[in-house]
C-alpha cells in the first residue's frame, strides 16, 4: 500500500474528518495508556509516550489505512512478568528485539501465517488475559494498601485475600463512582468517551470530598513530568538476547496477531484490504523505536480502530493526529493528570478486560464438545495459573497434534473392483467380497492428504490390501490433494515391498503436487514414467497384461469381465 494510493484525492474535507476522529481517539487513548502502563507495573507516562509513538509510526508505515496503534490489554500480562522477572530495562531490550522479529516476518512475507493460528489458541488465551486483567485491578478497586506483587495469579490473589482488611472505603467509593458514569455515559452522552468522563468525575469526586485519602498516579508514581521523552538506547548484549528471545517471540506473536485481526476487523467496516506483511513491518519499526523513548511495547488497538471509523476516519492522518492530541496534553495537561486516583483507573481497566474477554466465542468453542474444546480450556488454564508464553506453546503444539490426528482420521483407503452395472464401469468398494476379489490385481482408493499424520494409516492399509502379494497394485491418488516427504517415503516403502515378490505399483491420477515431490525424490523413476495413467481404466488394462494366465485357470472370482474366459481357456488373451 503505497502512499499515493493512501492519499489518492485527499480533500480539505477529508482532512477535517481525519482532525475530528484523530481528536476523539486520541482523547480516548490517553487513560488507557496510563491505565495499561500502570497495570504493565510501569510509569503512567510510559504509557503515554509509547501512545504517540506507536499512533504516529504505525499510521506512517503500517499497512492498514485506519489502523490505531497503541499499548493494548493483551499485553499486560507479559508485560508485567517481565517486568517483575527482568526489570523495566530489560522489558525497553524484550519491546526492541520483538520489534526486530515483526520487521523480519513482514519482509519474509510471513504475515499469513500468523492467521494460521487456531482460533481455540487465541480465544483461550485471550480471555486467560481478560481474567488476569481483571484481577490485576481488585487491589486499586479496594484501594488496598501494601500489596506485594506477584508475577503468577494465584500468589496475586492469595496476597488480596491476605489485605482485605486494608479495604479503603473511600476509593471503592470513588471506584464505583467511574463505573457507574463509565456505563451511564454512552445513554446521556453518545458523542463523549465514557471512560474519560468517568475518570473526570471519580477525581473530582475525590479530590473535592476525599483529598489525600485515595491513592493517587502522583502519590504512587510520581508526578508525570510535562517534557517529551528522553532517547535513549539500551544496553544490548548477547547474554540479554538469549534471556529475552523468547518473552520477546511472545510479544511480536501476539503483537501480529492482534495487529492483523484489528486491520481485518477495520477491512470489514470499511471494504477496504489492508497489507499483512506491510502491517507487520510497521508494528516491528514502531517497537524498535518506541523502547528507544522509554515507551512499552505496542500493537494495533481494536475498539480505538473501530472508533477512528465510527468518527469518520477517511486516511493514516487520524492514527497520526491522535499521537499528536495526546502528546498536545502531556505537555499542556501533566500535572491534573497525576491528581487521578488509582481506583478511577481501575474500573477502566476492568470494563477493558471484560469487552476483550470473548465470551460468546468461548462458549461457542465450549459448547462443541470436540478436541478444539480441549485446546480451549487447556490455553485459558495455562494463561491464567502459569505464563502467556507456556499457554501459546502448549496451545499451538496441542492444536497441532490435534489436527494432525483428525486428518489421519480423514484419510481413507479403501480397496474397489469395477462395477460393470454402473456407467464406465465405476470401481467401487462394495464389490470387493471374499469371493469375489482378484488375487493378481490389487485396486486402492486412497482419500486425503498423505502426509506425516497419516502415513502410518496408509502404509498399514495398503500392507492389509495386499496379503495376497498381487502383481499389479494400482492405486487411485486422484483424491490425494498434498503429499510431504513422509508420505512419500511410506509409499516408496511400498513399492519396496511390492518389488520382493515381483509385482509392480500402478497409479492413476495422480495430482500434480504429489507427482512433483515424488519426481524430485526419485520415486517417479523408480516406479517407472510407463506405470503412471491418466485414468483407472487405462491402468486396469495395462494390469491385466500383467497376469499369470496359468493362475486363472479355475478361478471363480470374476472380479472383471474379462475373467470368464481367461478362467476356461488358457490361450485367450485379456483385450
Amino acid at each position: 500500500m503505497k502512499w499515493k494510493g493512501r492519499f489518492e484525492g485527499y480533500r480539505a474535507a477529508a482532512f477535517r474528518k481525519d482532525l475530528l476522529s484523530g481528536v476523539i481517539v486520541g482523547i480516548i487513548a490517553i487513560p488507557l495508556g496510563m491505565a495499561f502502563a500502570i497495570a504493565a507495573g510501569v510509569k503512567p507516562e510510559f504509557g503515554l509516550y509509547t501512545t504517540i509513538i506507536a499512533g504516529i509510526c504505525i499510521s506512517l508505515f503500517g499497512g492498514s489505512k485506519f489502523q490505531i496503534g497503541g499499548p493494548t490489554g493483551a499485553f499486560i500480562p507479559v508485560l508485567f512478568a517481565i517486568v517483575i522477572q527482568y526489570g523495566y530495562e530489560n522489558l525497553l531490550i524484550a519491546g526492541f528485539l520483538a520489534g526486530a522479529i515483526l520487521v523480519l516476518m513482514g519482509v519474509f512475507k510471513l504475515g499469513v501465517f500468523i492467521k494460521f493460528i487456531p482460533r481455540p489458541v487465541t480465544a483461550g488465551f485471550t480471555a486467560g488475559i481478560a481474567v488476569i486483567i481483571f484481577s490485576g485491578q481488585i487491589a486499586n478497586f479496594l484501594g488496598l494498601s501494601e500489596i506485594e506483587k506477584h508475577e503468577n495469579f494465584l500468589p496475586s490473589m492469595k496476597e488480596i485475600g491476605v489485605r482485605l482488611t486494608s479495604t479503603n472505603i473511600y476509593s471503592v467509593i470513588t471506584a464505583g463512582v467511574c463505573l457507574s458514569v463509565i456505563l451511564l455515559a454512552p445513554r446521556f452522552l453518545p458523542k463523549v468517551p465514557a471512560s474519560l468522563v468517568g475518570l473526570v468525575v471519580s477525581s473530582i469526586v475525590a479530590d473535592v470530598f476525599f483529598k489525600g485519602n485515595v491513592a493517587t498516579i502522583g502519590t504512587s508514581f510520581g508526578a508525570i513530568p510535562s517534557t517529551l521523552p528522553h532517547f535513549h538506547f539500551p544496553e544490548i548484549t548477547w547474554d540479554r538476547i538469549e534471556t529475552l528471545i523468547r518473552p520477546a517471540f511472545v510479544i511480536a506473536m501476539l503483537g501480529g496477531i492482534e495487529s492483523l485481526l484489528s486491520a481485518v476487523v477495520a477491512d470489514g467496516m470499511t471494504g477496504s484490504r489492508h497489507n499483512s506483511n506491510r502491517e507487520l513491518i510497521g508494528q516491528g519499526a514502531a517497537n524498535m523505536v518506541i523502547p528507544l523513548f522509554g515507551g512499552i511495547p505496542a500493537t494495533g488497538a481494536i475498539a480505538r480502530t473501530a472508533t477512528n471509523i465510527k468518527s469518520g476516519a477517511v486516511s493514516p492522518l487520524s492514527g497520526i493526529i491522535h499521537g499528536l492530541v495526546v502528546l498536545l496534553v502531556l505537555l499542556l495537561l501533566a500535572p491534573y493528570a497525576s491528581e487521578i486516583p488509582l481506583a478511577s483507573m481501575a474500573p477502566i481497566l476492568m470494563l477493558v478486560a471484560w469487552n476483550m474477554s470473548e465470551r460468546k466465542e468461548f462458549a461457542r468453542i465450549l459448547k462443541t464438545g470436540t478436541s478444539d474444546s480441549v485446546v480451549l480450556i487447556l490455553t485459558f488454564l495455562l494463561t491464567v495459573f502459569t505464563n502467556l508464553t507456556t499457554a501459546v506453546e502448549v496451545g499451538f503444539i496441542l492444536a497441532v497434534i490435534l489436527f494432525a490426528k483428525r486428518m489421519s482420521d480423514v484419510l481413507t483407503v479403501a480397496k474397489v473392483l469395477p462395477d460393470p452395472t454402473a456407467k464406465h464401469e465405476k470401481v467401487r468398494p462394495k464389490r470387493v467380497t471374499e469371493g469375489h476379489d482378484c488375487p493378481q490385481i490389487g485396486i486402492c482408493t486412497i482419500e486425503g492428504a498423505l502426509f506425516f499424520g497419516a502415513a502410518n494409516r496408509f502404509e498399514e492399509s495398503i500392507l492389509d490390501a495386499i496379503r495376497q502379494r498381487p502383481k499389479a497394485l494400482l492405486l487411485r491418488m486422484g483424491k490425494v490433494p498434498f503429499m510431504d516427504t513422509t508420505g512419500e517415503s511410506s509409499l516408496a516403502s511400498l513399492v519396496k515391498s511390492c518389488e520382493k515378490f515381483g509385482g509392480k505399483v500402478l497409479i492413476s491420477g495422480i495430482q500434480p503436487q504429489p507427482l512433483e515431490v515424488m519426481k524430485r525424490t526419485g520415486l517417479f523413476t523408480r516406479i517407472g514414467a510407463e506405470h503412471f495413467f491418466g485414468h483407472t481404466g487405462e491402468a486396469i488394462q495395462f494390469a491385466l497384461y500383467q497376469l499369470d494366465l496359468n493362475q486363472c485357470l479355475g478361478c471363480k472370482q470374476f472380479a472383471f469381465r474379462e475373467c470368464t474366459s481367461l478362467s476356461n481357456e488358457e490361450s485367450q488373451k485379456p483385450v
